[in-house]
């Protein structure tokens, strides 16, 4: 009878909804596991089922080392199906529904090594589209901005003698940020060659307008390709090996938190994929009360 059940369901997605071959697959496979724990269960329909099985169902499938994005979507197609069963053939509850599902992890920033960053930053070239690609890549390694904080720089937003760049971040928030003495040498070599031009953006298109967004991600493509670096490199990438690289030689997370401009100390943790290990360290090392004692020699 489920078997019926789950099929009538399907067939109705498919002719009646008309939903995507792909859609109505992802449903059937979905509905087959159910089937399954139905089975080794001996419930034999829909109505059966109360929210203790769904939550049984949902920890077998755990064990089974299901993804969470994977218990959501299954989790989605036993809701979807049971509305159908309400609305249609009489059921009088939805035992999927309220069902918490885990929540998906978020995924853990690419970074590239010491060594690849310098590779990165080697490309040849003193034309004065050479200088502004290595100016913009220096500063961004060197100060951790945003690809829209960067692109937004204006000539009075940097402060050379002080090795200082103002930017806006997100909510409109000012910091005042330090600029590492090769990006300072990189800038200074840029603005001597920077075309004269009303617009008063840090950096210039050959045009003479400011740079767009884009234009700043393919230089930083090329660069990579030129330098033989086969990853697919975004100016992201950069700013999380600035965080990542600063927080492994320091390990002040406030420190690298005020930098980046985070509102949350969690959000810092992902960008720069902390580990609990080194968590731990920093905190046994700098907490008052940590109650780990240096041994007596």
């Amino acid at each position: 009878m489920l078997e019926q059940e789950l099929q009538e369901f399907l067939d109705y997605q498919r002719n009646v909804r008309r939903l995507s071959p792909h859609t109505v697959e992802a449903y059937r496979r979905d509905l087959a596991l159910l089937g399954d724990f139905c089975q080794h269960q001996q419930l034999h329909s829909s109505h059966q089922l109360d929210p203790g099985h769904i939550r049984q169902f949902i920890s077998t499938r755990r064990s089974q080392l299901a993804s969470p994005a994977s218990i959501q979507r299954l989790l989605s197609s036993l809701r979807s199906f049971y509305k159908h069963r309400m609305r249609y053939h009489g059921a009088t509850a939805n035992p999927a529904e309220g069902i918490a599902a885990p929540r998906r992890g978020r995924p853990l920033p690419k970074t590239l090594g010491a060594d690849t960053v310098a590779q990165l930053l080697r490309f040849p070239g003193n034309e004065p589209i050479d200088l502004r690609d290595r100016a913009m890549m220096e500063l961004f390694y060197s100060s951790g901005l945003r690809l829209a904080e960067l692109a937004a720089l204006d000539l009075d937003d940097i402060a050379l003698n002080e090795a200082l760049v103002q930017v806006t971040g997100k909510g409109r928030k000012s910091r005042n940020l330090p600029v590492g003495s090769i990006a300072i040498k990189a800038l200074r070599n840029w603005l001597r060659l920077r075309p004269d031009s009303d617009t008063p953006a840090l950096f210039l298109s050959a045009r003479g307008s400011r740079l767009s967004h884009r234009a700043i991600q393919s230089r930083i493509k090329l660069r990579a390709r030129q330098q033989g670096i086969a990853e697919n490199l975004h100016p992201h990438m950069l700013r999380h090996s600035f965080a990542s690289h600063l927080l492994e030689s320091s390990g002040d997370l406030r420190g690298v938190q005020e930098l980046l401009g985070h509102a949350n100390l969690s959000t810092t943790q992902v960008y720069t994929h902390l580990d609990f290990q080194h968590l731990a360290q920093v905190y046994d090392q700098a907490h008052p009360r940590a109650g780990r004692k240096k041994r007596k020699e």
